[in-house]
């Protein structure tokens, strides 16, 4: 029997901008978003507080199978739910196997059956030699695959030179999934980290110093390139130098389809905030000073930068040295799921960006660029019921022990935010209700 649900609020983010309206839910998908009045006395009233798309998170590690107790589907995708998002699309590497094949995604499929409390799309990974095997995933349901310029990390995902790059691209180009590139190059970075090796190994100067804007800016101009002469569509991860975002206009200009995406701690932080020890922020690329991040957000206002996106990428309290906070021993990587919309929105606020922005941000340029922007990302008839029902103007103070992720290390702690979410909705169906994760892990794998 067809189940009707319908939610009303004063203010409702639509494709049309905020307003007050009414959104029938049928089976799980939006039927109509209507004028309020026409709700009917059932309906559930969230009075001013703002229903806006479930976020999607394009850029999650959720490292299982393999590297579970780093973090694992369940523990991701509650924390996901908590944080208001109700797609996110997992990266190829961190899990073992990375999903680099087409048996390595068949894997990763049936890891995460029956452990997902919101929807997961996948990424496939583009390593040397295997640029055979991207269409076989793309068509199997990878929304894309990701592949780094630089040592990943990780011995199982080596990264790309030139030829695996243009070849990885060519493949991609007629299949219309885009290429995901972790953009730094190592030569600016071997001469960087000889000149930083004089720096105590606990100084965050000297992480910053050893991956300098250089790295970023001319792995993004061969990007460029790649994706001039591919014909493909490029996408360029976590955003740190705003340098790089003339070449990223430039090449727009010449009609490639480059896209790229920042992170909600390039917004938040700044390098000269960041105390020696403080291994919970490292990351690649690294944090920036202030007039960097000031400019990433000018990248966001003019279009230059077209989405926000986590790189939720935790790891166990060892791997990130907490205990002796070496920078240079400590895993890379910041573990800010739950946390990436009121992070994002206490910055954008206190800029004057509106709410509206943020779902553009975080809902529906994600959705885009993975293909899926026909189920997700919007509000509006025949897309999936995914709702954060938001308080924009109430504030709270993050406590590590209420965050869902499976380790609670977070360079947020402490931090006072804006944006408290008070219900996450998926497919018709409430899965937070503001203070627990409820019911059973009912999401689902998301193709394009």
């Amino acid at each position: 029997m067809a189940t009707e649900i319908v939610l009303r609020s004063t203010r409702v983010v639509t494709p049309g901008g905020l307003r007050p309206a009414a959104i029938f839910v049928r089976d799980g998908r939006i039927e109509r978003v209507a004028d309020p009045e026409t709700a009917p006395p059932a309906a559930i009233d969230y009075g001013d507080l703002v229903v806006m798309p479930g976020l999607v998170d394009t850029h999650v590690h959720v490292n299982e199978p393999g590297r579970t107790e780093w973090e694992g589907f369940e523990t991701a995708t509650r924390a996901a739910a908590a944080g208001g998002v109700t797609t996110i699309v997992d990266m190829p590497l961190n899990s073992i196997p990375p999903t680099t094949s087409l048996a390595a995604l068949e894997e990763k499929v049936a890891a995460m059956e029956g452990k997902i409390f919101v929807d997961v799309g996948l990424w496939g990974g583009a390593v040397p030699g295997n640029a055979r095997e991207l269409p076989a995933m793309v068509a199997t349901g990878a929304l894309g695959c990701k592949g780094f310029l630089i040592d990943s990390g990780v011995p199982e995902f080596p990264h790309l030179g030139a030829e695996d790059l243009e070849a990885a691209a060519r493949v991609l180009a007629m299949t219309g999934a885009p290429l995901l590139l972790h953009a730094e190059l190592a030569g600016p970075i071997e001469s960087a980290r000889r000149r930083a090796a004089a720096l105590p190994r606990t100084s965050y100067r000297r992480w910053l110093a050893s991956r300098p804007p250089e790295a970023e800016d001319d792995a993004i101009e061969l990007a460029a390139e790649v994706c001039g002469r591919s014909g493909a569509r490029v996408h360029v991860v976590h955003l740190s130098s705003a340098t790089a975002l003339g070449t990223i206009t430039r090449a727009r200009e010449r009609g490639t389809a480059l896209t790229a995406e920042t992170a909600p701690h390039y917004l938040h932080f700044a390098a000269e905030e960041i105390p020696d020890r403080a291994t919970e922020l490292k990351c690649a690329p690294p944090i920036r000073e202030a007039e960097n991040r000031e400019h990433l957000w000018s990248g966001l206002a003019s279009g230059s930068i077209d989405l926000v996106v986590t790189d939720h990428s935790p790891s166990t309290p060892a791997l990130k040295c907490c205990e002796s906070g070496d920078f240079e021993a400590a895993w890379g990587g910041i573990a800010s799921l739950q946390l990436g919309l009121a992070a994002t929105w206490s910055g954008a606020r206190s800029r004057g960006f509106s709410i509206e922005a943020i779902a553009r941000w975080m809902c529906e340029a994600p959705a885009r660029l993975a293909g899926i922007s026909l189920r997700k990302g919007r509000i509006a008839p025949g897309l999936d019921a995914d709702f954060a029902v938001v308080d924009p103007e109430a504030k709270f103070r993050v406590d590590p022990l209420r965050l869902e992720h499976r380790h609670k290390i977070t360079p947020y702690a402490g931090a006072e935010l804006h944006g408290v979410v008070r219900a996450t909705w998926l497919r018709g169906r409430r899965l937070f209700d503001g203070r627990a994760v409820e019911g059973r892990a009912g999401g689902g794998w998301v193709r394009g």
